[in-house]
């Protein structure tokens, strides 16, 4: 049988990832090798790829359209001519090396990392990890392109004049104070707050999963009101390229746009990054869609569960002189009660946590949504209609009426049937029937189906934001009050938990949320996809309640570019076993805003920023002083 062997590739720099690459460059300055011309991944009739001058008409970086070979790097490595790969690995020497689609796999985890490093660090100028100096602004001379951002050298300090990715001070701090004021919900990430240092105007401590939730959802909303446009939606775009190479699920007739789109990305950073930016790390993300296209999901093979695994091995360790004996006896510990947990009952097993999938309630999915109700619910319009035959054609009338009467209607139709022999009555729908519990316990907290919610008095006085909810429900959508004719469609409702409570039906409960929905006035799509809503334009004041079962869990964050209105953003799908399509809840499937709108497209990019004009210098931005 044939054996395949797939790297997980620790120092890309050593080996030859593809056979036709993009070109790479030595810069004489930075003394480091930058991977620019990301234009040759087009297609020959794209719009970027026939443009010669994208750099104040001169060549992009002087680097030829074509590269070379696998063949013909391994040949030069071997003649000892200079190139930028120091060594052949030893895995080309196996006769089906070459046949392998997938020679490494590539690590999405510390390629999202290195290239959320490199964005922050160069946006806020953090020293050490700034892709952008005085020796970028040299290789830039060097290369004859953006002449206009070379050092202008003095007696005692270097002035660097303002690039379009650079921020003023002004622009730092909001966008640190945008980081800091954000309350994201429990699991999600760890505390943003405590990662900003507003006095340095900086991110300090940055872990893999920090950088991953970033350039997921985070990232785009602390910059809306910083940069140019240009600037802004080129970073933009490659966090929705993140966000949707990470999902749960991949439509594999969306990979060949994906894949051009994310290289249009690279081309636009191209016009406003120094080309050290484009270092190697930066280049992989050009590959990672080949590699869903052959190898599947990401979440399948990045390093987060192997991460978290040596963690748990290294927790193992009490002598340190011995680390390796520590590991292996308490392995062989703990695979030895859990041996024995499985002869004995009602044992927990050691190491593992419980799944919370079930959570604290084993709640129904609501009188509307249970197949034993659903022929009452037939057959009440029609006892509606019946009665009050004017009304027939008025459907918003009959849907206000059946509202109104149907729990009462429901007792009497149940208690009338339970009268008569053979009914067929099932015990749940004769508690739900009856009706609940008049004294109704309230929560502040409430775990369901593995996810915690609170109320807003609880959110206010933590750290984290559990309250915010998201119900996508089937209404009636009328154009104006005087609509006769109103229409039966989805609709997403936003809203914050303002009570929990639990309903008691004898034989079980059904949790409930009593929410401030946002009335429609105060919702808004803008341009990138993005929900904007307004938390103090409350509506819905008549229909306050939701089943706990019903809706998702979102959160809101404060839009720095406009006052008083607040990004939604959407909790992660943590059940991977469960997943059918994007999003799904119960029998709802949830759409994750604005990230399954998908990338804008080149046409609708050059519309969105506007006519470029070939200016280089930000305008109105204070300079850039080295000492």
């Amino acid at each position: 049988m044939e054996t395949y062997l797939v790297v997980l590739l620790k120092d890309i720099k050593l080996v030859q990832y593809a056979a036709n690459d993009t070109p790479s460059h030595r810069l004489k300055n930075g003394h480091k090798i930058c991977y620019i011309g990301h234009r040759k991944w087009l297609p020959i009739n794209h719009p970027y790829r026939r443009q010669r001058a994208a750099f104040n008409g001169k060549p992009e970086y002087g680097i030829p359209p074509e590269s070379l070979t696998g063949e013909e790097v391994l040949h030069m490595v071997e003649n000892g001519d200079r190139v930028c790969w120091k060594k052949k690995s030893i895995f080309f020497d196996l006769e089906y090396w070459k046949y392998l689609p997938v020679r490494h796999a590539l690590d999405v985890m510390h390629i999202e990392k290195n290239v959320c490093d490199s964005i922050i660090g160069t946006l806020l100028e953090i020293p050490g990890k700034n892709k952008d100096g005085i020796a970028a602004r040299l290789d830039l001379l060097n290369m004859g392109v953006k002449t206009d951002l070379q050092p202008e050298y003095g007696e005692r300090r270097t002035r660097l004049p303002h690039g379009p990715r650079n921020l003023s001070r002004a622009e730092k701090r909001e966008v640190c104070n945008s980081f800091y004021g954000m309350k994201v919900p429990e699991g999600y990430s760890s505390n943003i707050k405590n990662l900003v240092s507003l006095q340095d105007s900086r991110l300090l401590g940055l872990k893999s999963h920090d950088c991953h939730t970033l350039m997921q959802q985070l990232l785009p909303v602390a910059i809306r009101s910083v940069l140019e446009k240009p600037a802004r939606y080129a970073i933009t775009r490659l966090c929705f390229f993140f966000n949707a190479i990470c999902a749960k699920t991949v439509d594999v007739s969306k990979l060949d746009n994906l894949e051009e789109d994310v290289v249009v990305t690279l081309c636009l950073l191209e016009k406003y990054f120094p080309p050290s930016f484009f270092d190697i790390m930066v280049h992989l993300v050009v590959h990672l869609v080949r590699e869903v296209r052959l190898c599947g999901p990401v979440y399948f093979r990045w390093m987060y569960p192997f991460e978290r695994y040596m963690k748990v091995l290294k927790g193992y360790v009490q002598n340190r002189t011995r680390s390796e004996g520590c590991i292996a006896e308490r392995y062989i510990a703990e695979e030895a009660v859990e041996f024995c947990t499985q002869h004995l009952s009602d044992v927990s097993t050691v190491g593992v946590p419980s799944s919370q999938k079930m959570g604290v309630s084993k709640p129904l999915s609501g009188c509307t949504n249970t197949e034993e109700v659903l022929p009452y619910i037939e057959q009440h319009m029609i006892h509606i209609k019946t009665a009050y035959p004017k009304f027939r054609k008025r459907t918003k009338w009959l849907q206000d009426k059946h509202n109104s009467t149907f729990i009462q209607w429901l007792r009497f139709k149940v208690q009338s049937e339970l009268e008569e022999d053979n009914h067929g009555v099932s015990e749940n729908l004769r508690w739900l029937a009856a009706g609940p519990n008049m004294a109704v316990p309230l929560y502040r907290s409430y775990l369901i189906k593995g996810i915690k919610f609170n109320i807003k008095a609880q959110d206010d006085v933590r750290t984290t934001q559990n309250s915010g909810v998201y119900l996508l429900a089937q209404t009636m959508q009328v154009a104006s009050a005087k609509d006769k004719n109103p229409i039966l469609s989805n609709m997403g409702f936003y809203g914050v938990i303002q009570e929990i409570w639990d309903l008691d039906y004898q034989k079980f409960t059904i949790p409930v949320f009593r929410c401030d929905w946002i009335d429609s006035s105060g919702l808004v799509v803008d341009e990138l996809g993005f929900t904007l809503v307004d938390l103090s334009k409350i509506g819905h004041r008549n229909d306050q309640f939701v089943l706990a079962s019903q809706v998702k869990q979102i959160f809101f964050v404060d839009d720095p570019m406009h006052r008083g209105w607040s990004v939604v953003l959407s909790m992660p799908n943590r059940e991977y076993n469960d997943v059918i399509g994007d999003e799904v809840l119960g029998d709802v499937i949830i759409e994750c805003e604005p990230f399954t709108r998908g990338m804008p497209n080149v046409d609708t990019f050059d519309e969105l920023v506007g006519e470029l004009g070939g200016q280089n210098i930000r305008d109105g931005c204070e300079d850039i002083w080295i000492e």
